[in-house]
């Protein structure tokens, strides 16, 4: 695009959007140019920030028209690039943020419809002032949008007992890549009336269209909620206490998450404020959440019951129930932060896999001999929702090691051994995270070419002059 070009394109960008909703200086650019991780840092050719569907929509029209591909951003909390521009200066950069009304709230549909840039905690927040549940929980739950989660198919810590992103969503509203608005806001959960848009839709990373509202599934709140930390000797025990309670505790178990004590040792040295509620020792810990209809007492029963036996057996070496409100959230602090305390700590070589769960201490085992073989002194900071098969299995660079070039010169070598373990095991690379712009040639190597056949043939049907989120998903 030349300068000419460019100026007739802003200027009618303002006409639509207003001169305050169009960025395009150096400073007012940078905090959208760069990925959470500090990672990617692009050059948009301005952002624009709409103010509802209407304009979406209008945007994407005048971008269709002058040929200018645009890149949705909703809350930037992303960790594969997959909201980030490209350095050309070509790219227009789509701020979904000012899209943030809740629509509706329906107890008797069990439904809350919210627009894309709606945070994940304020959905959380209406609907538990409407006494109802929105069960989807994530550690950037105060920053990412309801957008963005949809378009990478967000799991979080509630998979295990009620799905991921696209489980927990009856239908979209999205604007397509020639600006043509789709009403697929829905509260029926029986709908067989041709494809399934919606589910094509998400976890798309905004590669076909832009998701602009949801209709999400609502769920009574339970009458209690009970957390529990136990210490477990090897991941294979973490699996077996899983299959108990899952027999013992059936849907009430909503949380079960694995980290291994470099984690946890890793938050106290950068959060020394957040106090484990027992002496880690034990290499693994096992984060267990039961949701309880009848209450507190019950839930206390039948989690002590299953901690006691666990015990009895060998399966867990140690465990501390919470006793209070306070308790439980400083249980869930310390996994939360993981991911900030490796930020801290410096660059790292992410990895978001998932494996079956009767294979998940096999894995373990196995890849973290391939990856300390191929890197010494490399840190293994392994955590996730075992509950659901999906470990965060990142490598920390060795202490007084300079972070940055340990990834460059590493992370290749490492992504091939873990990847590979992975698909071999029948798992994914790429659990909850995405592809983005980190992941395609991870994509290219693993998928089918009859899959990726299919999957380019869906994107050139809708999105023939490839405007939406080039370099995403799938590779140009």
């Amino acid at each position: 695009m030349n300068l000419a070009d460019r100026r007739l394109f802003l200027d009618a960008l303002r006409a639509l959007l207003g001169t305050s909703h169009v960025l395009d200086a150096a400073q007012e650019l940078t905090p959208y140019a760069r990925d959470w991780r500090g990672r990617y840092h692009g050059q948009p050719l301005a952002v624009a920030l709409p103010g509802d569907t209407a304009e979406v929509a209008e945007v994407v029209q005048l971008c269709a028209t002058h040929g200018v591909p645009i890149v949705p951003q909703g809350g930037n909390t992303g960790l594969v690039g997959g909201a980030t521009p490209d350095a050309t200066g070509t790219q227009l950069l789509l701020g979904l943020k000012r899209l943030r009304r809740i629509r509706a709230l329906s107890v008797a549909d069990g439904v809350l419809v919210a627009e894309a840039g709606c945070i994940l905690q304020s959905v959380q927040e209406a609907a538990q002032q409407a006494d109802m549940l929105f069960p989807l929980s994530l550690a950037a739950e105060g920053s990412a949008t309801i957008g963005g989660v949809l378009s990478t198919n967000a799991g979080g810590t509630a998979v295990l007992r009620y799905g991921t992103a696209r489980a927990l969503c009856l239908g979209l509203e999205v604007v397509t890549a020639q600006g043509q608005v789709w009403d697929g806001l829905s509260s029926l959960r029986k709908d067989n009336t041709g494809y399934d848009l919606r589910d094509l839709l998400i976890g798309a990373e905004g590669t076909l269209g832009i998701i602009t509202a949801a209709s999400l599934q609502l769920f009574a709140q339970p009458a209690a909620q009970l957390t529990a930390l136990s210490l477990v000797a090897s991941v294979r025990d973490a699996v077996d206490l899983l299959q108990q309670a899952r027999a013992s505790l059936g849907a009430g178990l909503t949380g079960f998450e694995l980290m291994s004590a470099h984690c946890l040792q890793l938050v106290q040295r950068h959060f020394p404020q957040l106090r484990l509620p027992v002496e880690l020792a034990a290499p693994w810990c096992v984060l267990l959440e039961l949701s309880d209809s009848e209450g507190g007492v019950h839930a206390q029963s039948r989690l002590e019951s299953l901690l006691g036996k666990a015990i009895e057996r060998g399966q867990v070496v140690d465990a501390a129930v919470a006793q209070t409100l306070a308790q439980a959230q400083a249980m869930w602090a310390l996994r939360e932060h993981i991911p900030l305390a490796q930020a801290a700590e410096g660059l790292n070589i992410k990895h978001d896999i998932a494996v079956p769960i009767s294979r998940m201490a096999a894995f373990v085992e196995s890849t973290a001999e391939l990856v300390t073989q191929a890197l010494p002194g490399a840190r293994l900071i392994i955590f996730g929702h075992l509950g659901d098969g999906n470990l965060h299995y990142n490598v920390q660079a060795p202490l007084d090691v300079d972070a940055a070039k340990f990834l460059d010169r590493h992370q290749e070598t490492c992504n091939t051994i873990v990847h590979d373990a992975a698909i071999a095991c029948g798992g994914s690379f790429s659990a909850e995270h995405g592809v983005g712009q980190l992941k395609t040639a991870e994509l290219a190597r693993y998928k089918s070419p009859v899959a990726l056949g299919m999957m380019r043939a869906i994107k050139v049907a809708l999105d023939p002059q490839g405007i939406m989120n080039p370099g995403k998903v799938i590779a140009s």
